[in-house]
Order: structure tokens, then C-alpha cells, then sequence
């Protein structure tokens, strides 16, 4: 019989709590930084950076540091660099400049329901009314925030909302790759290790080409909410994956809720943001989506 390694309810909920908040801080941290001036390529770069060294951290400590290097891991690495990590966060951050960062956090938890649209669109899943309509929500909730004036700041154009939407549907994209489509024997851990060299890389390269900074030109404020936004970032995701292991997928994806909520508090208590009774209406709405088309998932102790 193999031993029972699930934690008693009360550490897992503490561990879910802190991987919320930790992720939380992400969006504020970024905002914090675009309005301080910092460039969006420049900024991806550096986050990518502290994020791929704390990951390697932790896989050194644990001895899993020497990553798998088959093709089909090599694929699973490259699907979480772009779609994961570069593609997302260059949408994301450069919309942050203009975008609350409440809002780009009420956007990012759209991920299950994109990825169940991107499920319907390939046929991988079968229509289910109930589900069908966590998808209405969702849509609903898109239309709270960008029809009503009074529900973004004064000068802010839904187009910037339109690119920081691309960040939850490049995640569910690489969802629905790593769910039904990758064959890679690379832990969750190593793949976003993977994914990080090859993110780095990538920023590297367009960094240059845009003309950015490759290295900071000054330690400031700014810097070390980039610096934070990586490092908790990365921590969360380990947080995460320890959940997945010890408390079960259902307990563990209730993390998107402490997420978004905690982001719009943080981004309150930081930067002094007023969501609009929209915006706040809105989270109603995608937490409703979120719990109606999120399937049932069988305890998982491995």
C-alpha cells in the first residue's frame, strides 16, 4: 500500500494561501515598474532571469537539476518558453504601461475558460451546456470591463486591454499542448526550467533587436519589484506543484481565486488603484465561469 503523503487540511490551505499571494504581487510589482519608465522587453528579460535561477534553485536541492533532453521534453520546453513565459509576459507587461493592474489580473484568470474554448475548438472536449455557460460568464465578464466607460481609467483604450487578454490565451494554448498533445517524461518543475532557458534566450535576442537595455543601469525600486515579481513568482509555481502532489488538482487549482483577488488588493494597497463597481462585478462573474467549467478531477497523491 503506498504511504500517505497528503497534508492535513490546514498546512495545504496556508500553502495555498501563500502561492496566491506570492502570485498575486506579480501584476502590481510589473505595473509598478512600467510606470516607473522601466521598457517591456527589458523587464521581461530580467523577470525571466530571476525566475530561471530561483527554478534552477530549487531542481539543484532536490537533485533533478540535469533536465530530460529527449525530443519530446525538447518540445514541452519550447511550448513552455513561448507560450508560457515570452509571448504571454510581452503582452502582458507591455499592456501593464497603460492597463490597472487589477484588470490585467482579472484577465490572466481567464485561463480555464480560454482553455476551454481552445479544447472546443480542437475537439478535444465535448460541449457541455453547464460548461457552455461558464464560457458566457467569461465573455460577460470581458464586457464589463471594456464596454462600460467608467470602467477603465480615463485615456485608456480597449485595444491595451485586447493585448493584455493575449496573456490568458497564449497560457491556454500552452495548456491544451501540455495536456493532450505533449508525450514528454520532464516533471513539471524541469519543464518550466526548460522553458525558462529558452525564454531568457528569446529576450535576449529581442531585447538587443529593440534597442532595450540588456542589463539593469541602475539598483533601484523598480528593479526589485521585477526582481520580487520573479522570485515569487517562481516560488508559487513550486508551491503549486507541491499542492498538486499533496493536497490533490481540485484543492490545488483553487489558487486562481487567491490570485485574482489578492493581485486587485495588492494593487489597491500599492498603487492606489479604485476598481471601478464594474471591475469588481466583473471578478463575480469569472470566479462563477471559473467554478462552472473547471472539470472534476480525481485526487491525485503521486
Amino acid at each position: 500500500m503506498p504511504e500517505d503523503r497528503s497534508w492535513p487540511r490546514p498546512l495545504a490551505s496556508a500553502v495555498l494561501i501563500a502561492a496566491g499571494v506570492l502570485w498575486g504581487l506579480g501584476a502590481p510589482f510589473v505595473r509598478y515598474a512600467r510606470l516607473g519608465g522601466m521598457e517591456a522587453f527589458s523587464l521581461v528579460l530580467w523577470h525571466s532571469f530571476v525566475g530561471l535561477v530561483v527554478i534552477g534553485a530549487i531542481l539543484a536541492l532536490r537533485g533533478r537539476l540535469a533536465i530530460p533532453r529527449d525530443a519530446a521534453s525538447l518540445r514541452l520546453y519550447l511550448a513552455v518558453g513561448v507560450l508560457g513565459i515570452f509571448a504571454p509576459h510581452i503582452a502582458g507587461y507591455w499592456a501593464l504601461g497603460w492597463v490597472p493592474a487589477g484588470v490585467h489580473a482579472l484577465l490572466t484568470s481567464l485561463v480555464p475558460i480560454f482553455a476551454l474554448a481552445v479544447a472546443l475548438a480542437l475537439r478535444i472536449e465535448r460541449f457541455r451546456p453547464v460548461r457552455a455557460l461558464g464560457l458566457a460568464l467569461g465573455a460577460g465578464a470581458i464586457a464589463l470591463i471594456v464596454l462600460p466607460e467608467a470602467s477603465l481609467p480615463q485615456g485608456v483604450a480597449i485595444g491595451f486591454v485586447l493585448v493584455s487578454a493575449l496573456a490568458p490565451l497564449c497560457y491556454a494554448l500552452e495548456s491544451a499542448y501540455v495536456a493532450h498533445i505533449s508525450t514528454a517524461s520532464a516533471g513539471a518543475m524541469q519543464a518550466l526550467f526548460g522553458g525558462s532557458i529558452i525564454a531568457v534566450a528569446l529576450c535576449l535576442v529581442t531585447t538587443w533587436a529593440a534597442g532595450q537595455p540588456l542589463l539593469p543601469d541602475s539598483v533601484d525600486l523598480r528593479l526589485g519589484a521585477v526582481a520580487l515579481s520573479g522570485a515569487g513568482g517562481a516560488l508559487a509555481y513550486a508551491l503549486y506543484v507541491t499542492l498538486l502532489r499533496r493536497a490533490g488538482s481540485l484543492f490545488a487549482t483553487q489558487v486562481a481565486y487567491i490570485v485574482t483577488l489578492s493581485a486587485m488588493l495588492w494593487a489597491v494597497l500599492l498603487l492606489g488603484e479604485r476598481p471601478a463597481p464594474t471591475i469588481w462585478a466583473a471578478m463575480v462573474l469569472i470566479f462563477a465561469g471559473l467554478a462552472l467549467v473547471r472539470p472534476k478531477h480525481r485526487r491525485n497523491t503521486v
